[in-house]
């Protein structure tokens, strides 16, 4: 038996020592290829939208001479902003080519993904890479610069003739009111379809998009405002049937309407943290109460709420009752476990609350006018009356004057507009006006967000 297994062994390394032996005959090698040469049936291309479908520039180059069969080489023609080295280049896959005829709406596809304004010059490079049908010996062919020019194709969405585009609605800070208070509702026109811009929007409401302003004929809005997600933005139309639903949170948004695509956008520029106060005032409802805001999210709450009577109430930091709920404390205090807070008398007072010191006051405020005008206090201010959430009066001025809005013909509360866009600031920079008769109108019924007007009669 043991012979058997030593002859069986023997005979099996022979056999692999034999077969270890013979010859393998060589392996193929493929020689190198050479750089293709490009060129362009021209170097300016700027069809119009008319030529969409023709063929606005054709790309032949060379055979770079692969070892294969021609019809297996591969081509990747790649285009790109010029100077980028073909980093961020669109690129188009081509087998057993030798051109490529670019259809000018594709090649305008190209041109707006590289992020080119519509009808402006650019220059762009052009080349081809070649290689074996498995990615090897990829060769670079040269460089074309030539300059293209994306054409505008028709918008998805009518952009407004107007060329003005205005914010109206529950979730702006001047209401379902149309006209709408400018600058602080109107949107600017960034280019033909382009619209954009930042606007305070309270929380759970609703807006809608006016080509005119003070016109209800026409408007921009969505087919179904129950659609998923679509607070943040979506698809639009023109006369659709449904409002925009605005953010569930109060803050500052910035707003952009693409008319091409037929898309909004609703992006949080500044998230605002709010107080309800709900009181016998308005029988006890937190979701239809005043809000105070902290618009630094920081605890320190402030705003401004009419009483029409002497009023207990409370603050409360949910639209109902199952939230954080806060009442009289200690003297200018509150508290959670403590009663009621109350005014005496009717009035519009300035609350101001702060959820982590606990500070508490109620300031009772009428408002007008002051400046050069008059003196800067020399002389009386300009009263304001209130009346439906706003302050509103005349303004007589004989020469140019700068003025701003206080509180009590007192500095201790005084607005100003710090970036003139209509939005005030405490301790804002200084308006100014010429001479002529003015209606006022004086908007602080939007907390942390106060507007105002003044316009020539």
């Amino acid at each position: 038996m043991k012979q058997i297994l030593k002859t069986f062994l023997f005979t099996t390394s022979l056999a692999i020592v034999l077969f270890a032996c013979e010859k393998v005959g060589p392996l193929a090698v493929y020689k190198n290829g050479v750089s293709a040469t490009l060129q362009a049936s021209a170097t300016t291309i700027a069809p119009k939208v008319a030529d969409s479908l023709t063929t606005a520039v054709t790309f032949t180059w060379s055979d770079p001479q692969y070892a294969t069969n021609a019809s297996t080489v591969k081509y990747v023609l790649q285009v790109d902003s010029s100077g980028r080295n073909f980093s961020n280049a669109a690129s188009i896959v081509l087998t057993n080519k030798a051109s490529y005829a670019f259809v000018a709406k594709d090649l305008n596809a190209i041109l707006l993904s590289l992020g080119f304004k519509y009808n402006t010059a650019y220059k762009v490079d052009v080349r081809i890479v070649s290689s074996y049908a498995n990615n090897n010996d990829q060769i670079a062919s040269n460089v074309l610069t030539l300059t293209m020019t994306p054409y505008v194709i028709p918008p998805k969405v009518t952009p407004p003739s107007s060329k003005t585009l205005f914010l109206v609605g529950s979730a702006t800070a001047g209401g379902w009111n149309n006209p709408v208070p400018v600058p602080t509702q109107q949107f600017t026109r960034v280019d033909s379809v382009t619209y954009q811009g930042k606007f305070y929007l309270i929380g759970g409401q609703q807006y809608l998009a006016l080509p005119v302003n003070g016109d209800w004929s026409n408007k921009y809005s969505v087919a179904n405002n129950n659609a998923f997600g679509l607070a943040k933005g979506g698809d639009f139309g023109y006369n659709l049937s449904d409002n925009f639903p605005g953010p569930a949170v109060t803050g500052i948004y910035i707003i952009k309407f693409d008319f091409q695509s037929g898309k909004f956008t609703v992006t949080l520029d500044k998230e605002y943290a709010s107080l309800y106060v709900p009181g016998g005032y308005q029988n006890w409802t937190p979701a239809n109460a005043p809000m105070l805001a902290s618009t630094a999210k920081d605890g320190n709450y402030s705003g401004y709420v009419y009483f029409s009577a002497a009023s207990e109430f409370k603050l409360t930091n949910q639209p109902d009752w199952a939230g954080i709920g806060y009442g009289a404390g200690a003297a200018g205090k509150i508290s959670t476990s403590g009663g009621n807070l109350s005014v005496a008398s009717a009035g519009y007072y300035l609350i101001n609350a702060n959820t982590v010191t606990n500070d508490y006051s109620a300031t009772k405020t009428t408002w007008g006018v002051v400046g050069a005008f008059s003196g800067w206090g020399g002389n009386p201010d300009t009263q304001l009356t209130y009346s439906n959430g706003k302050w509103t009066g005349t303004l007589v001025l004989g020469a140019e004057s700068e003025l701003k809005f206080r509180a009590n013909s007192d500095w201790g509360i005084n607005l100003g507009d710090d970036g003139g866009d209509g939005v005030l600031e405490g301790g804002g920079a200084n308006l100014k006006y010429g001479a002529g008769t003015y209606n006022v109108v004086l908007n602080l019924s939007n907390a942390g967000y106060y507007t105002y007007s003044v316009t020539k009669q």
